[in-house]
């Protein structure tokens, strides 16, 4: 396979060399720089040319490659200072790399993306249908290069990939070439380096993140790149494994040595950004061989040991030295020009004496002519110090003919030392004011620079909210109507199948996923009804609720709970029903963002809540109604009609992934069904039902019980004399 990598030299484009060649592929490589910038190792050949040349077509013409990978963010080549004139290079790059890509009408093109592309906190793991929230210039030019890929597939029929890297990184390397990797995109290395440089580390308990180690991205890399097809266009690449920065300084302080301390920078909310591996892992297989605890250790040893090579100039023990030298620096800058000023003096005052009593040059006043230059060059501060120097040399050389008080009693020498400062305070005045006016237009220059990007900023921002607006309109799915008129379906159902829906509705109106409704079975204990994902059946089947005291606390106070500590153990939002004073239900809510666990979400979901109860109250009081028609007579065994009617609404609901339950065929051996139906019932949960069917069997309906959990309820009956079997065909 012949592989043409896109890139500068770093350990990422090593490691990839190293990983094509043990495969036994042909590696090509495009620096990127026509300058000697790297050794690429291993390497078959290498086209030393910028992105913008005109010669690519060429290249990619000689290599035929059957994958191109594009460094993307990893490329060292790009020098984001200058975020803004870099973004327009690197679109610019990524276009004519795709450009010639796509003329050889074959082959596989991997771009290189990075979890950068994701701006918010998320409370779970992002996957690939999670849309971009990109700010800064340089995020934002990432996730247009994925779009640059996406637009090439869709209308060229280009074969492209995008890999979304998670917070990737690497052991730093200690000569020149690697500094630019600490500064970039390398969270553990950096902060080795502060540890070396201040003596502390600052780190913030509420960024949560996962690390992705060099050599396990690439061979994810090439799992894609050696892939026959692919079944999507985006992957996520993740070790999956959650650290904060809090957690990560604690590992690195104790390799960086006893006098190295934390700072603890937590502030605000928790910000999570985790990428979900899931689809990547499922069509690939995914194993991480090196886990950030092991590396942050071997990573904090090694800058500890060669510390002197990642500092440079910044080493803790030459700041006092370098800040001594700055200090005498600026102290001889502001002295420079007084120096400069006594030397002038010199030459004028040697001119001055042989002008006097000179033919030509009598009438010439050199000190005026030396007030005025300063006063030009250097402003009113100098044109000051040089009329002093002026007035002292022009009064000593009066004093060669005359006594210095006839020099002092001289009205002349006031006049001319008046016109002298007169002069140079006016000229030098005029100077300060000229530069004062060039610094005011400059910093107002770089002010209405500064003000540009916050106003693209705020334009970003107010783009964002506009598409939002655009949605909410033209959906209309947080309207009042909207949500009344979804609600109102539940009426459409039978009373034994609201609950169920009442989950499938909910998780539509807030927009998530993973939602859960659980019954109250008495003053401590709940139980799943109805689930819309394995997310939200986390809790189990039966919560002690009263135990949940955040949540309850609030929830008995008929308001609803918002998890805004990001506690793994309760949901992101719950809400209350209530009946008479008495709570019956519990909505909990998972998978939305932070962004919308806001009051304007709670109050939504308390209005939602209402008019599912309406719906809920409904169906209890006509199945309480038809109960005594509901039940054969003197039992508590479900007439046929009535237990048909209420597997039939499980099953249908199991289908949809609603629910879980277990249908059981119950030998009675001709026992009375009134026997039967009290010791079974002892047997069973409340929210189990026993009941006929046409056939005229017995049965029993497990709910939130799949087999292996039925196998319990089965040797209990076993042990009552009761033979029991699963029944998946009973033709509902």
């Amino acid at each position: 396979m012949e592989v043409l990598l896109v890139g500068s030299d770093n350990e990422l484009m090593r490691t990839m060399i190293n990983k094509m060649n043990k495969e036994g592929h042909r590696c090509y490589v495009l620096t990127g720089n026509k300058n000697q910038v790297g050794s690429y190792k291993n390497a078959y050949e290498k086209y030393r040319f910028p992105y913008e040349s005109d010669c690519l077509k060429e290249i990619f013409d000689s290599i035929r490659p059957d994958v191109t990978i594009f460094l993307g963010v990893y490329d060292y080549n790009f020098d984001w200072s200058d975020p803004r004139k870099e973004s327009v290079r690197y679109q610019t790059a990524l276009q004519n790399v795709l450009t010639s890509f796509s003329m050889l009408k074959g082959g596989r093109f991997i771009y290189l993306s990075s979890s950068e592309v994701y701006s918010q906190s998320f409370a779970n793991n992002i996957d690939e249908r999670e849309e971009t929230s990109a700010y800064s210039f340089r995020s934002v030019a990432i996730a247009q290069g994925e779009d640059v890929c996406r637009n090439y597939r869709q209308t060229m029929g280009v074969d492209t990939v995008i890999l979304r890297m998670d917070h990737l990184y690497v052991m730093p390397e200690r000569e020149i070439g690697g500094k630019r990797t600490i500064i970039e995109s390398n969270i553990c290395a950096k902060m080795c380096i502060e540890a070396v440089e201040t003596g502390y580390i600052q780190a913030n308990a509420n960024r949560i993140f996962s690390l992705l180690y060099v050599n396990d991205a690439v061979e994810a890399v090439y799992k894609v790149a050696a892939a026959s097809e692919l079944k999507r266009d985006l992957y996520h690449i993740s070790s999956g494994e959650e650290i904060n920065e809090m957690d990560l300084a604690k590992k690195i302080q104790p390799e960086m040595g006893q006098d190295v301390s934390i700072i603890d920078n937590t502030v605000g909310s928790p910000v999570r950004l985790v990428l979900d591996n899931r689809a990547f892992a499922d069509e690939f297989g995914l194993t991480i061989f090196h886990h950030f605890d092991e590396v942050a250790v071997k990573m904090a040893k090694y800058i500890k040991r060669y510390s002197s090579s990642f500092i440079n100039l910044e080493d803790v023990r030459g700041k006092r030295k370098r800040n001594w030298r700055q200090t005498m620096r600026v102290i001889f800058e502001a002295l420079v020009p007084f120096i400069e000023n006594m030397v002038c003096f010199i030459p004028f005052f040697m001119l001055n004496n042989r002008a006097v009593g000179s033919r030509y040059f009598a009438n010439l006043d050199f000190y005026l002519l030396y007030v005025l230059l300063f006063a030009i060059v250097y402003g009113q501060q100098q044109a000051t110090f040089s009329a002093v120097l002026a007035v002292g040399g022009y009064c000593f050389r009066q004093m060669y003919n005359r006594s210095s008080l006839d020099v002092l009693l001289d009205y002349n020498t006031y006049v001319w030392i008046a016109q002298l400062f007169i002069l140079g305070l006016a000229v030098g005045y005029m100077k300060d004011r000229l530069r004062t006016i060039r610094n005011e237009n400059k910093h107002e220059v770089q002010y209405m620079v500064t003000q540009l990007d916050d106003i693209q900023d705020i334009n970003t921002s107010n783009i964002r909210i506009k598409n939002m607006l655009e949605v909410q309109l033209v959906n209309q799915n947080d309207s009042f109507g909207k949500i009344y008129e979804i609600t109102s379906s539940l009426d459409q159902y039978e009373p034994s199948e609201v609950l169920f829906y009442a989950a499938e509705i909910l998780a539509r109106l807030v927009d998530s996923k993973d939602v859960a409704i659980y019954t109250i079975a008495n003053r401590s204990y709940a139980r799943l009804f109805s689930a819309t994902s394995p997310k939200a059946r986390e809790l189990g089947n039966s919560i002690e609720y009263t135990k949940m005291e955040d949540m309850y606390n609030l929830l008995k106070e008929k308001r609803v709970y918002i998890n805004r500590n990001m506690d793994p153990q309760y949901p992101l939002m719950a809400d209350a029903i209530f009946a008479e004073d008495e709570m019956q239900l519990i909505l909990m809510v998972w998978g939305i963002p932070w962004e919308r666990m806001t009051l304007s979400q709670a109050n939504m979901l308390i209005i939602i809540g209402y008019l599912i109860q309406n719906a809920v109250l409904r169906a209890n009081r006509y199945l309480d109604a038809l109960e005594q028609q509901r039940y054969l007579q003197g039992t508590k065994v479900l007439e046929a009609d009535a237990f048909e009617s209420l597997a039939k609404a499980y099953v249908t609901a199991k289908n949809k992934g609603l629910t879980e339950c277990t249908i059981l065929e119950i030998e009675h051996g001709g026992r009375n069904l009134e026997q039967c139906g009290d010791e079974l019932s002892k047997l069973m949960r409340q929210s189990d039902y026993i009941g006929k069917l046409s056939d005229g069997k017995l049965y029993a309906l497990l709910s939130n019980t799949d087999s292996n959990d039925a196998d319990f309820v089965i040797r209990r009956f076993a042990n009552t004399g009761y033979k029991s079997v699963i029944r998946e065909d009973i033709g509902l």
